[in-house]
Formats: C-alpha cells, structure tokens, sequence
C-alpha cells in the first residue's frame, strides 16, 4: 500500500520535493502538502484502494506523514495490492 500511496502522492499531491526523497515518517506537510493537497489524495487513495475513508479519519495526523496514512488505512484495505497506473 505505501508503493500506491507514494504513487498516489507524486501524482496528485503537489508537494515541493520529489515523492522518492521521502522516507515513510517525513513530515508531508514540511514537504508542501496543503488543504487541497490533502483532499485530492483522499480522493485518489479512495478511487485507487476502492475504500470510504471514515470521517473520524479524516484529520491532520492521517496526512501527517506516509506511516500514519498506512497504518490508519490497514484495517480498512484487502491484503491484495492495488497498483493502477
């Protein structure tokens, strides 16, 4: 899922550095993500894992960095990868 994610994340993201200087605890907010940033992702990781992110998810931790996007989302994603692209 991190691999969908960091793809999700160079694609829809905008942030000021490249995806693969990012190790999985860099802050993405340091990195640029804004407000908008934030909602396009949970659209594409939505539209990519085939999930609704739960509302009580949906705060500044969840995007805080790609570990706690991951691991918030585990419970919630089939054990199959996705990969789209």
């Amino acid at each position: 899922m991190k691999a969908d994610l960091r793809r999700i994340l160079s694609e829809t993201a905008c942030l000021d550095v490249p995806v693969e200087t990012l190790s999985d605890f860099d802050n993405l907010y340091a990195a640029g993500l804004s407000s908008l940033g934030t909602f396009r992702v949970m659209l594409a990781v939505e539209d990519a894992l085939g999930i609704e992110i739960p509302g009580e998810l949906i705060t500044f931790d969840l995007f805080r960095c790609i570990d706690s996007f991951v691991s918030a989302l585990a419970p919630f994603v089939q054990d199959e990868p996705v990969t789209r692209g």
